[in-house]
């Protein structure tokens, strides 16, 4: 297998040999922001959204932009040639760089630290998904900046590790009654053939796979809502889904040791799985 060459601050280069300072601001505070973008059939899945989101979550923690979109594309592109594969993801990280005090405090004229490198993420077929995950509710004690993809994940560490040691796969967050997402997916439930997901706020990620999920639903007439989901509807849920990039729409058929609907993936998911695979299958067949 070829040596796995990552791209840090201009230079590409063995995995082994790339090195921060310690006094980096991402390694000190987890002061930085990251993305991570699936690669089907070397195609980048949505890549001008993940670019939007990147850039809203830096213009939230005040840092500038360190490449322009098709810079960014270029960087991608070059990275790709360099780790080819199958199905893999690019994972970028820009942090705020080295400063020569540890202080809280932002001086922008210190260059941030930006980071690339390529994931391999194993192919998901409706098959290996069908047999679903298991889940269990917890509270969601996250700050409320949840809409910045910031690289300080302890408190999701923290919530996945409660999941585990309930012999779970994944967390549901609860705050104040209401579901908001899992520890690394958004959150959908269905229920009398109508698919729900909690509305974009600070409290959530805006998932780029969540909004493809929508996108199927909506261009194969199929009934969603984006609203409220409260604590109590899971309960009632005949489906719940977890999506995200690694992780695609997976459904959730146990909650709390309890079975979700009859136990099994339901006949939503079938149908938004299938047009997903078409989606990704097209991906893979485009020309460019």
């Amino acid at each position: 297998m070829a040596d796995n060459i990552v791209y840090l601050n201009g230079e590409f280069k063995p995995i082994e040999s790339a090195c921060v300072p310690v006094m980096d601001r991402g390694f000190l505070f987890g002061d930085g922001v990251y993305e991570v973008i699936p690669v089907f059939g070397d195609k980048l899945l949505r890549v001008d959204e993940h670019l939007r989101r990147l850039q809203n979550s830096l213009r939230k923690v005040s840092m500038t932009n360190p490449h322009s979109d098709d810079e960014w594309k270029q960087l991608f592109r070059r990275l790709l040639d360099k780790n080819p594969g199958d199905d893999r993801a690019v994972y970028l990280q820009v942090t705020r760089g080295a400063y020569p005090r540890r202080d809280l405090s932002i001086d922008k004229q210190h260059p941030p630290t930006v980071f690339l490198m390529v994931l391999h993420i194993d192919a998901v077929s409706a098959e290996s998904l069908e047999s679903g995950i298991s889940a269990i509710t917890v509270d969601d004690f996250r700050w409320r900046n949840c809409d910045i993809k910031s690289v300080s994940l302890i408190a999701n560490v923290m919530l996945k590790q409660q999941a585990t040691e309930a012999n779970a796969v994944d967390a549901i967050l609860v705050r104040d009654g209401k579901v908001t997402e899992g520890t690394a997916s958004n959150v959908f439930v269905v229920r009398r053939g109508v698919i729900v997901t909690p509305p974009k706020s600070e409290c959530l990620l805006p998932g780029i796979t969540r909004d493809l999920v929508i996108d199927i639903a909506r261009d194969n007439k199929l009934a969603y809502e984006e609203r409220d989901i409260e604590e109590n509807e899971l309960l009632r849920a005949d489906e719940i889904w977890l999506t995200s990039s690694t992780r695609e729409v997976a459904p959730v058929v146990r909650l709390n040791q309890q079975p979700v609907g009859d136990g099994k993936a339901g006949p939503m998911w079938y149908k938004v799985i299938e047009h997903y695979q078409q989606y990704k299958q097209a991906l893979r067949d485009a020309d460019g």
